[in-house]
């Protein structure tokens, strides 16, 4: 199903392919929180674990958008059909081999007389066998994996949480999980762009009305509020999509998609994205405070939380909230 040539990328940026369209990648907070260097804002914002959390996707190379941020090889993007698919706990059991397999470097053999390199901490590299938690976000649009909802309903059986981003562009299935009671524990639309002109400059979508499916999206998300957590995700990038004059429209998007959380972070220079947007184009702190400041005045939101490491904020109604309760 990947291209050979695409394999090559992606295992040359440390991904571990699963079956035939899925793979998982490990974050570097995964990696921090094995060593006790510190957590993702994920695990200080909702109460994720770090090192049990399991970064993949299912729709590896598949997207409908070209976004300018995106650090994967966008330009070789596989369409928006997937035409042979793997079974969802196909892809969950391989995930976690893969998991495993990918952190086999953070083990220490207690039997060996050879000095160990590793520096992790054996108890949390122990639960880290069984991921706990699963960020459907990885790479590519999830939703184009036609039974997504049953990989949600099979990793809520087992007792794991998952994190879904969408971009947004069908609709259809975000009702189709609704319908179904297939819905993640937290539901994720990523939102980078406050009009339409700014919308196709930024994310140069394929799809026919991408920005009114988007739009669709979040009308329907503004009805779930209840049924599962919903996030209004935002990536801000200088000189393009954080200036004053977005403010409004950004702030009437939010209360139409009336998420329970709004999350916004930096855009960052890493992967295929420093071929499209420089360092230069990396917002500081300091930028990005002071444009959410102006944000939640807009919206009526309060700013609940911040990550300065990782460059994230997290507003909403209240802190009460933030933190996931165990399925």
């Amino acid at each position: 199903m990947i291209p050979e040539n695409v394999k090559k990328i992606l295992k040359k940026q440390h991904y571990e392919i699963v079956g035939k369209h899925s793979g998982v990648q490990i974050c570097r907070w995964t990696k921090k929180s094995l060593r006790d260097e510190g957590v993702c804002y994920k695990e200080k914002f909702y109460g994720i674990k770090s090192h049990l959390c399991c970064q993949m996707s299912c729709a590896i190379m598949w997207c409908p958008n070209k976004c300018c941020h995106c650090w994967r090889a966008i330009e070789l993007n596989l369409g928006d059909k997937i035409n042979e698919e793997d079974s969802p706990k196909e892809i969950i059991d391989n995930c976690i081999l893969a998991q495993r397999k990918l952190l086999k470097g953070f083990n220490v053999d207690v039997n060996s007389k050879k000095e160990q390199l590793s520096k992790a901490n054996q108890e949390k590299y122990q639960e880290a066998q069984e991921p706990m938690q699963f960020a459907i976000s990885l790479s590519g649009e999830p939703t184009i994996y036609s039974r997504i909802g049953e990989l949600i309903e099979e990793l809520t059986r087992r007792g794991k949480t998952s994190f879904l981003v969408t971009n947004g562009l069908y609709p259809e299935k975000i009702k189709e999980l609704a319908k179904k009671n297939q819905l993640p524990t937290q539901l994720y639309v990523s939102v980078n762009t406050s009009n339409e002109k700014l919308y196709n400059k930024f994310h140069r979508s394929s799809v026919k009305n991408a920005w009114e499916k988007l739009n669709e999206t979040l009308e329907i998300i503004g009805k779930l509020k209840g049924k599962t957590r919903t996030v209004f995700r935002m990536n801000l990038v200088r000189d393009l999509n954080m200036g004053d004059e977005h403010v409004e429209e950004y702030a009437e998007m939010i209360k139409k998609a009336n998420p329970s959380f709004l999350e916004i972070k930096g855009f960052m220079s890493v992967g295929f994205a420093r071929e499209r947007l420089g360092y230069d184009r990396m917002p500081t702190y300091e930028e990005m405070e002071k444009f959410i400041e102006k944000l939640a005045k807009e919206s009526g939101l309060k700013i609940l939380d911040s990550h300065e490491r990782s460059r994230a904020w997290v507003l909403g109604e209240s802190k009460r909230e933030l933190k996931i309760r165990e399925i």
